[in-house]
């Protein structure tokens, strides 16, 4: 390769990286798998190696990837928060060690926590910031969050100023937890635990936060007015200080027997009850380091070694077909059973017909396998063809023999039964949530005990409910029913917007079932309305007013409706606006504000009679725009709409 062609390659990989970077440290939602990333990073490191000229300061391999969230007040780190240089082999190992004198110094290795780094600042022995790494040099203050984590100590037994630095992560039992609950309630789930944790710690509800039951591994001393000699040593103390330090920092004296730590560890990591990606070695003595000093990204007194990532191959037996609560088929691989990452797994999702079809997947097939975050099994592919023919999915509805569907641009394949039993508890989860009908005590539990009881058989039949036959189950007492009737009864109450989004229509978010709430006013206007007059509320498209005039045209909804309405559940828009400011004006909220979250943006505009689009058109009135605003703001100024500041708005609302 010469240079202008490892110029060129360079400037993709950075470009790549950059890219994969924001997705994995700002938005928690990465697109590759970490040997993947990790993969592109060893390339743009080897050239940059191979045509030093070519290295500059913005390079991915001289920063670390993350940045300071805007929604979220900046911190900026006394001490600097450091990435750790990745090793994949026992060679680089080698050279890490090489490169050390180990006459000055013993070893720590410890297990590397897959989560997202913390730094947490003690006064006089009360925590008073937490804060994430962000770049390094400045993170993000999440104390409110941090405060929601058992396991961080609100008081220590110390004196002065101490900060230390950890890793918040979730373990394995809360993250299958989190999936099943995403799942039954039609979300799309979390893909790693790591990814989950870090979108916890960053919400900007502190009870999503306490919901989600995080933990955290402290593993560093960033400052303190107390002095060590050992790492080790320094860990002994925060463990005596009640601080959750790592599960196992071996001390090592060589090479030898550090490699022979990695390799325990490796063999072990099945049986940990959280995700680690690899092993940390440290130089142990604490003044050696500051000798070692740093690079402009990395300590040159530890290394993580990255363990490969552990695929089988076996066979696929059969192909079961799971209905979810919006009717959605999707194929789960059976086969034989393989020991990976510390578990065995017998099946995996195969996600959707699309899938299967691009890898060519017959049952019979000898499948490769591997765990996505050491978590999550999943079928990489085909390694032999050994079935007849490709898997076809079923024409009919696996649970309740209905016909089944498939939209245009959808992969998905769905079963046209409202009332397929397969779908019936997901229904009543969603029907009952939060955002929907708000019935509190109805959770998964117990709504799935009510089924198995033969107590409820539909939504309607929350409302009957017999609670002499409640309180004869297990763990239902006289005030927990009390409770329970309580919670149904005043959701009877709810604004009609609720029962809409409760009711499950596709591509009917809540934000959606208000605009038809408030355009109708009443369930009896919705009902007659035209597929013209769904077209004609702000906001929506073709997509959504068909969804929306289908499900209301349905003789079982029509039912479903009147029997509601016969048991007391409110059937029109409570919505009153006394301030009617911006009654006809349409605002669309694009980029992060500096103070306002874009839910109480749009609160504040809604509760003025003001209506809040996702999409910028002729007839929107304001587009707000914060900082890094993109398309929207962009069609804003080719359309002359008028685009207003966060400033401005506060003039606006006094």
């Amino acid at each position: 390769m010469d240079l202008s062609q490892a110029k060129n390659r360079i400037e993709e990989l950075r470009a790549t990286i950059k890219y994969h970077n924001d997705l994995y440290y700002n938005q928690d939602s990465p697109e590759l798998e970490d040997f993947e990333y990790d993969a592109l990073t060893r390339e743009l490191k080897q050239l940059e190696k191979d045509f030093p000229q070519l290295v500059t300061a913005d390079s991915p391999t001289q920063n670390v990837g993350g940045m300071a969230n805007k929604l979220f007040s900046p911190v900026t780190h006394t001490v600097r928060m450091e990435s750790l240089q990745d090793v994949f082999s026992f060679e680089e190992v080698k050279e890490f060690f090489d490169k050390i004198d180990c006459s000055k110094t013993v070893f720590s290795v410890e297990p590397k926590i897959d989560g997202l780094s913390v730094s947490l600042e003690y006064e006089n022995g009360r925590l008073v910031r937490g804060s994430t790494r962000g770049d390094g040099n400045v993170g993000e203050d999440v104390t409110q969050n941090i405060l929601c984590i058992s396991s961080v100590p609100k008081t220590i037994n110390y004196e002065g100023l101490l900060e230390v630095r950890g890793e918040v992560y979730m373990s394995k039992e809360s993250f299958l937890n989190l999936v099943k609950s995403q799942e039954l309630l039609g979300e799309p789930p979390a893909k790693n635990p790591r990814n989950a944790a870090a979108g916890s710690l960053r919400q900007k509800n502190s009870e999503v936060t306490k919901s989600r039951n995080l933990d955290i591994f402290i593993f560093n001393i960033q400052k303190c007015e107390k002095k060590f000699s050992s790492h080790i040593e320094s860990l002994d103390f925060l463990k005596d200080l009640g601080f959750c330090v790592l599960p196992s920092y071996k001390k090592c004296l060589s090479y030898t027997e550090a490699t022979k730590e990695i390799e325990s560890i490796g063999e072990n990591r099945g049986g940990f009850g959280f995700d680690i990606d690899g092993a940390v070695i440290k130089v142990d003595n604490i003044n050696y380091r500051e000798v070692l000093g740093s690079t402009a990204k990395y300590p040159k007194w530890a290394v993580a070694y990255k363990y490969p990532p552990e695929e089988k191959d076996t066979v696929l037996r059969n192909i079961e077909i799971n209905v979810g609560r919006t009717g959605a088929l999707t194929p789960t691989a059976v086969f034989d059973p393989v020991f990976l990452a510390g578990t065995t797994v017998s099946r995996a999702v195969l996600h959707n017909e699309d899938f299967i079809k691009q890898k060519g997947i017959s049952i019979g097939d000898i499948i490769t396998v591997r765990k996505a975050g050491e978590i999550i099994p999943e079928v990489l592919g085909v390694k032999k063809s050994c079935g007849e023919s490709v898997y076809e999915m079923p024409k009919t509805c696996p649970s309740c023999g209905s016909p089944v569907f498939r939209e245009e641009d959808e992969a998905v394949i769905r079963c046209t039964n409202a009332d397929c039993p397969a779908q019936l508890l997901r229904h009543l989860i969603h029907f009952t949530s939060r955002d929907a009908m708000d019935i509190e005590g109805l959770g998964p539990a117990v709504l799935e005990q009510l089924l198995e009881a033969g107590i409820i058989s539909d939504i309607v039949d929350l409302y009957r409910i017999d609670f002499s036959k409640v309180i004869m189950l297990e763990r239902t007492g006289e005030k927990t029913v009390n409770n329970m009737i309580n919670a149904i009864e005043k959701s009877k109450e709810n604004d009609l917007s609720k029962l809409i989004f409760a009711l499950g229509i596709r591509h009917i978010g809540s934000k959606a079932a208000k605009l038809i709430s408030e355009h109708f006013k009443t369930v009896d206007k919705i009902l007659d309305a035209s597929y013209e007059d769904y077209l004609n509320i702000e906001g929506f498209g073709d997509i959504m007013a068909r969804s929306a005039f289908e499900f209301f045209g349905l003789n079982k909804t029509r039912e479903i409706i009147d029997q509601l309405k016969s048991l007391g559940v409110n059937m029109q828009s409570n919505s009153v606006v006394s301030d009617t400011r911006f009654v006809g004006k349409t605002f669309v909220l694009t980029g992060t504000l500096p103070t306002y979250t874009r839910n109480d943006a749009a609160a504040i505009i809604e509760s003025f009679g003001g209506k809040v689009s996702s999409s910028v058109s002729k007839k929107t009135t304001f587009v707000l725009a914060g900082d890094q605003a993109g398309s929207k703001l962009d069609k804003a100024n080719k359309l002359g709409v008028s685009v207003i500041s966060e400033a401005e708005f506060a003039e606006m609302i006094k």
